[in-house]
């Protein structure tokens, strides 16, 4: 069900990341891509239950970690901070182009149960900006796009890391789980700066022709409750829906602790309109 992977990019990045795949049923499976958000990681919480369960549903599911997300070899700490300070959105997309490329070339384990012909893209929070991001730029690769608690705004760094960058060169953020400083180079500021107008979501939704769904939990942070709203009134195919007290991981934690109402809410809207749509 579950088979490991690690994709070295020419840069010596490495993607490592999780295939999830019923290979009893040879039939060619849709495939879905699960992209983790800002100090998340494809082993937090709900993530593999994610995978396991759109296996169950009949996709190859993939969920992988972005090269500068932090995490390294050790699948479940924060060991390469350096890195994690200067993962832009670019490097990013970038990860999940060279992904799909993998995935079309069939180096990805149980390719031959796949069907790269129909790819939708799942992404929680600052991972709903990449799959926004990257479906807008290559509708060719993807064919529809499910946010998590996504962001609609490409800047999550705040006032103060943006003041501390200008100042010092270098920010810091909290990670409230494991009381580690996650530093913030001037790359990470400048990426978005310099591709403002690239990385505006609201007009990227209002231009993309796939079909979103917007799943919002209504616990979540106010501004991304608010931001759901606007990506829905300015997306051209585009629905929302509401988890009633869903917090932003939808009242899961890290270690899992066992489903909750709002995740499996999430998973089976999720799961019904990609088997309309891919």
């Amino acid at each position: 069900m579950k088979q490991p992977f690690e994709l070295i990019r020419e840069e010596g990045l490495a993607i490592r990341g999780d295939v999830f795949i019923n290979t009893a049923e040879l039939n060619r499976k849709p495939v879905v891509i699960v992209c983790h958000g800002f100090k998340g990681f494809k082993d937090w919480g709900m993530f593999p239950r994610i995978g396991k369960y759109l296996a169950d549903q009949g996709f190859a599911a993939i969920t992988f970690n972005f090269s500068g997300n932090g995490i390294g070899e050790d699948l479940e700490n924060f060991t390469e901070l350096e890195k994690f300070g200067r993962n832009t959105y670019q490097q990013e997309l970038s990860d999940l182009d060279f992904l799909i490329q993998m995935l079309k070339a069939g180096k990805l384990p149980g390719s031959e149960l796949m069907n790269t012909n129909r790819i939708g893209l799942i992404g929680h929070s600052k991972g709903g900006g990449d799959s926004i991001l990257y479906a807008v730029s290559y509708p060719e690769n993807i064919r529809a796009v499910v946010t998590w608690n996504g962001i609609a705004h490409v800047d999550v760094f705040g006032v103060k890391v943006r003041r501390q960058v200008e100042e010092t060169g270098i920010g810091y953020i909290l990670n409230g789980r494991t009381g580690q400083k996650m530093p913030i180079e001037k790359i990470v500021i400048d990426d978005i700066d310099v591709n403002a107008r690239q990385y505006d979501l609201l007009s990227c939704v209002a231009e993309m022709e796939q079909p979103l769904l917007i799943v919002q939990g209504t616990d979540d942070f106010p501004r991304l409750v608010k931001g759901a709203e606007s990506l829905k009134q300015h997306a051209r195919n585009g629905r929302l829906c509401w988890i009633k007290g869903g917090s932003h991981t939808f009242n899961t934690v890290h270690p899992y602790k066992g489903d909750t109402e709002p995740l499996l809410q999430a998973l089976d809207t999720t799961a019904a309109f990609l088997r309309d749509v891919l």
